[in-house]
């Protein structure tokens, strides 16, 4: 049965092995909590929230289990991290669908190497003895295909729902983010109205996020529940109805063109149905909708960085190459890469 490990970090590993040695191909943490199909959920590589002893944990584990398993090329890991516990969730004695994501950030093709191992030779014949560190933040970012299907709900589960994904890079984390959201179809806003309304467990954590945003001069706009922990924390927000509160309410704001952006958080009881159709006409309205509080930071964070200057592309022969370190000083943007 799939369910979710509450407020745990789920996090991916790829490595490579022979007969003799293996070797971590990358460490990447999940944005969105563990429970969610890895599929959906966007990474970051190298890992930016855990901690060393964990990070070595999580590679003892890895070798201790491919050896075992006597893997003859990739393996993939899922592991979970809770309270400083480490939890393995699934072993897959194969290639899995990070392994581009992973051969890129590192500049080393797996892939290829792995198929030498296969057929043969050692990975000190093929010189990959020891993991690399990148010294840039990738990202990896989910796109969905919500705004095929009108009044589908976007909300994330255990069940895969995307049908691609993209890649941003570079030194500081919140540039990465913002590349990859642009990437996968997500314009953020640089300015204008953004909606808030949170599940219980997620209103005192959305203070920080909602006071970042004022900073940067956005609006802030939200429903009962989450208005009055906002207004408590001293921070300008205007109040909006749900749905079944009457109106004029969230649906006919978003289709008034009055707010730019959208997080929402699923709840229970009267006013899932509320939530289900505030997502669906966001994704209608082609707004950027973000459901889950980790989601939230990431956004946040890109948002932050967009303000402090503009974008800068590097190409990955540039970030991998001779002296190509990406750079965000201020300069012409151009498309993510």
């Amino acid at each position: 049965v799939d369910k979710f490990l509450e407020d745990a970090i789920e996090v991916d590993v790829d490595c490579i092995a022979d007969s003799e040695r293996v070797v971590i191909g990358g460490i990447m943490e999940h944005i969105e909590e563990a429970g969610i199909h890895s599929g959906d959920s966007s990474c970051v590589l190298p890992p930016y929230s855990l901690s060393e002893g964990i990070q070595r944990e999580i590679g003892e584990a890895t070798e201790a289990m491919a050896k075992e398993l006597g893997v003859i090329g990739l393996m993939n890991v899922q592991y979970a991290v809770k309270e400083g516990l480490v939890y393995v969730i699934e072993v897959n004695p194969r290639a899995s669908r990070t392994v581009p994501f992973v051969s890129k950030a590192i500049g080393v093709p797996l892939a290829k190497l792995a198929a030498k191992v296969m057929v043969g030779e050692t990975l000190e014949s093929l010189g990959f003895t020891d993991s690399v560190q990148p010294k840039h933040f990738c990202v990896k970012a989910p796109v969905f295909p919500f705004n095929k299907f009108p009044g589908i709900d976007m909300l994330l589960s255990p069940e895969m729902r995307s049908t691609g994904e993209v890649m941003g890079i570079d030194p500081e984390l919140g540039y990465a983010f913002a590349k990859a959201y642009e990437a996968a179809g997500m314009r953020l806003p640089l300015r204008g109205r953004v909606l808030i309304t949170v599940k219980e467990s997620d209103k005192r954590s959305i203070v920080s996020e909602a006071r970042a945003l004022a900073q940067l001069g956005y609006e802030l706009v939200a429903t009962g529940g989450t208005w009055r922990t906002l207004r408590a924390a001293g921070l300008p927000v205007e109040r909006i109805n749900k749905l079944h509160e009457g109106r004029p309410h969230i649906v006919d704001a978003l289709k008034n063109g009055e707010i730019d952006m959208v997080f929402n958080t699923p709840t229970g009881g009267v006013t899932r149905h509320d939530d289900t159709y505030i997502r669906s006409t966001a994704i209608s309205q082609g707004l950027p909708c973000v459901t889950t509080l980790a989601g939230i930071r990431a956004v946040v964070s890109a948002l932050s960085a967009l303000h402090q200057g503009p974008i800068v592309v590097r190409s990955l022969q540039e970030i991998q190459g001779t002296g190509g370190e990406p750079t965000s000083a201020p300069s012409a943007v151009g498309s993510p890469a």
